[in-house]
């Protein structure tokens, strides 16, 4: 069944092609297009369209549907074309020409639209929780570790101390960025496009303030086609804070993989976390990490990948837009999963608490050093230059006691400022949403 079927035969081979694998995302999408659909009948309803008696059966059958959605019986057969053609199949086999009043004043691109937003919405909030998990879990290892000290590096040479709190902390700060990001992709998705129809309204008096109530809204896309030209902007959106998370994970997933080579040996894992060789018995491979480094790093080369589909397209509805949906839903399937394998293996890491005591570290202190020289008074070049002759002489004597004090040194994690900082964004992200 195709809504626009107008009695004439569609090449089967043409059917199979623009159809794809469009029934299988539009799974996922169903309970949503249950949930509008319920919406749009009230207000069929409420503007006269539907009578009482009419719309309780509409609505009795839909809860029916999305029963069979929840118990996962429910299935689209090849004869469908998505999953709009075989909810109204099902209403107008129930319910006869009742069934087909439920099209009224909307089309498929308002309907995909609203249950698209409707479940990357859902999709944001549920995000929420495993990412404050991860925040609270890096934020404890930071605690735990914030008197170990660890080599800093910049250009992969040797730089000045670290600690592994600082290292931990950094990351945590980073995932309060990401959930901005997470607000700000619901501030795009929160918009009620119901009612646009194809993208230029329609002659009957549909109230959509209405519908924007009854689907929990935040406000009303008011414009028809801004709201077809917005579907690209809601991809990008919600990649974007997929994308932001994923460049979190996939650099410190490179960060566990390089800090476990031997040449470094700052941490590492129990056999349980980590894969063995099929030659090489005494290998430890962090598998688990480098598969994380690559599906983050496919998230966000698919932000690219939407940027192209949608680039260069006239206003109003394209069938090009079909295909984000494999998209927006694998790049969101792949990271959740990364951010609960994080959430399992973190726990298990094994710090090196005596990294810093090799002597390949102690130029680490130079800086250290020299700052106290500027403490006393010395200009803050001639202890640079001062420094630099000691080590060229080889006569440079480390001082590893540290006494680092401002906000965000190794010595003030100023951890409590960054849950602050979380809680802070989180409110503004969502109510009650950490709950359950």
């Amino acid at each position: 069944m195709k809504l626009w079927d107008k009695g004439e035969v569609t090449d089967k081979q043409i059917t199979e092609f623009t159809v794809g694998r469009d029934r299988d995302y539009d799974l996922l999408l169903a309970p949503y297009d249950c949930q509008a659909s319920k919406a749009h009948a009230k207000m069929l309803h409420r503007i006269g369209i539907l009578t009482n008696q009419e719309r309780d059966r509409i609505l009795n059958e839909l809860k029916k549907i999305a029963d069979s959605i929840e118990a996962d019986s429910f299935t689209i057969e090849d004869e469908f074309e998505d999953i709009h053609s075989k909810i109204e199949y099902l209403l107008t086999e129930r319910l006869g020409d009742l069934g087909k009043k439920i099209h009224t004043g909307r089309s498929r691109n308002d309907q995909v639209l609203v249950a698209l937003q409707l479940m990357l919405k859902d999709k944001l909030l549920v995000l929420v929780k495993p990412l404050k998990n991860l925040f609270d879990l890096l934020i404890q290892l930071a605690d735990q570790n914030r008197d170990i000290l660890m080599p800093g590096y910049t250009h992969m040479q040797i730089a000045m101390p670290s600690s592994f709190g600082l290292w931990f902390a950094a990351y945590a700060e980073c995932l309060i960025d990401d959930m901005r990001y997470v607000r700000l992709a619901r501030e795009y998705v929160d918009q009620n496009p119901l009612g646009t129809v194809a993208g230029f309204g329609t002659s009957f008096s549909i109230d959509r303030e209405f519908t924007t109530s009854a689907l929990e809204f935040a406000e009303l896309k008011v414009n028809p086609i801004a709201s077809q030209i917005g579907r690209s902007k809601i991809d990008i959106a919600f990649l974007n804070a997929l994308g932001s998370i994923a460049f979190t994970l996939g650099k410190l997933s490179y960060d566990i993989c390089l800090y476990m080579g031997q040449e470094f040996g700052f941490i590492e894992f129990d056999q349980s976390i980590t894969t063995g060789s099929s030659i090489m018995p005494h290998k430890k491979n962090p598998d688990v990490f480098e598969l994380v480094r690559a599906k983050c790093n496919k998230v966000r080369g698919r932000i690219l990948e939407l940027q192209l589909i949608h680039s260069n397209l006239p206003s109003g509805y394209h069938r090009d837009s079909q295909l984000t949906k494999e998209t927006v839903i694998e790049s969101y399937t792949e990271l959740y999963q990364c951010i609960k394998i994080m959430l399992h293996s973190l726990p298990n890491i094994i710090i090196n608490k005596n990294v810093i005591n090799s002597p390949i570290y102690n130029h680490l202190f130079t800086v250290n050093t020299l700052e106290e020289w500027v403490k006393k008074g010395m200009p803050f070049r001639d202890a640079y230059k001062k420094m630099a002759g000691l080590i060229k002489k080889g006569k440079f004597v480390p001082n590893k006691i540290l006494e680092h004090t401002h906000i965000g040194s190794i010595g003030n994690l100023s951890l409590e400022l960054l849950k602050k900082k979380m809680d802070d964004v989180l409110e503004s992200v969502c109510n009650n949403c950490l709950k359950g």
